[in-house]
């Protein structure tokens, strides 16, 4: 996603704008390009949010590992199969590269995935959606330990709301120690962003979608080799429709469109309005868990999801230095 900004097209131009350094001409973006990303934005919004709820559904009738089974391997022949049509390709650079995406995988999907599902059979729905969305916090920690990325004031200070939030949303429940689900939440965010820096340090090669897909089939294997272990068998005949529903929702809208939308959508916006775009996720998961499942918040939970919201955007906002070099990069670009 870094570097969609810099090579953005100034709007305001014709259809086509000549490189000048390159004798090529390239498609500027559109009015009705962006108004359709921004479009597909909401819909990936409310395909994220829908999916907590959907995913307590299931998991009140069908075990993690079970449920987790199906959703991965509809994310994954979703995505597989966008490869195929696109022909995109499936191949990736070389071994190094295939080694990158799996322990990816196991960080942004496997991770991610089994985290939250026992984080949801064990803290409120609403409570789990906002604190996997600490990723953006965790994810600038991460950077600047790992890439050396710099950790400015805003950075800072969204570490300092973002602790600042959870630990609202502890206190009330710390009274016999900090319940696990709690934990298991706040590691789906941590390993959620580890996997982000991760792909971003590793540089594979390949496809941006085929890289995602591969990530969905490895995860998927994973969990089917390893349900045996812990659940024995599959166990989804006792399942009722609404369970059903929840399961096949989670791997068809929550996996496959999801994923589909976003690489769509970061091709046609700029990162940070991506971004910022997809943190009403996670209010979209507050408010239709309060609909759906007859969760209510309490106060000290909506003051924590308001901090943590708001250590979510210091993150996401660039400050002036950034906006800057940005412009800068466009000049050089346009020279």
């Amino acid at each position: 996603m870094a570097g969609l900004r810099e090579r953005a097209l100034p709007r305001g131009c014709g259809a086509l704008e000549r490189c000048p350094h390159a004798g090529l001409q390239v498609h500027a973006p559109q009015p009705t390009t962006e108004t359709a990303a921004k479009l597909m934005l909401v819909a990936l919004s409310f395909a994220w949010g829908l999916t907590w709820p959907a995913m307590r559904l299931a998991l009140a009738e069908i075990p993690p590992f079970s449920m987790r089974s199906v959703t991965l391997g509809l994310g994954a022949l979703s995505l597989m199969s966008v490869v195929a049509v696109q022909k995109r390709g499936f191949a990736l650079g070389g071994p190094r590269d295939w080694l990158h995406v799996a322990v990816a995988s196991v960080l942004n999907i496997v991770g991610f995935t089994m985290l939250s599902s026992f984080a949801l059979l064990m803290a409120a729905t609403s409570r789990v959606a906002m604190l996997s969305y600490t990723m953006p916090i965790w994810a600038a920690l991460f950077a600047w330990l790992a890439l050396g990325e710099r950790l400015n004031t805003a950075r800072v200070m969204a570490l300092a709301l973002c602790g600042t939030g959870i630990a609202i949303l502890i206190y009330p429940l710390a009274e016999h120690g900090i319940p696990l689900g709690i934990l298991l939440a706040v590691g789906t965010g941590i390993t959620w962003a580890a996997g982000t820096v991760y792909i971003k340090w590793a540089r594979i090669r390949g496809d941006i979608v085929t890289v995602a897909a591969w990530q969905l089939v490895i995860a998927f294997a994973i969990v089917i080799l390893t349900l045996p272990f812990i659940e024995g068998s599959p166990h989804l005949a006792q399942a009722h429709a609404p369970a059903m529903f929840g399961m096949i929702f989670t791997g068809l809208i929550g996996s496959g469109l999801a994923y589909f939308l976003w690489f769509k959508i970061i091709g046609r916006l700029p990162a940070m309005t991506a971004s910022l775009g997809v943190l009403a996720s996670p209010v979209i998961g507050v408010i239709s868990s309060a609909i759906l499942l007859g969760e209510r918040p309490t106060l000290p939970d909506m003051i924590g999801f308001a901090l943590i919201f708001a250590a979510a955007a210091c993150v996401l906002v660039p400050s002036r230095s950034q906006a800057r070099e940005n412009s800068a990069d466009r000049h050089r670009h346009r020279a």
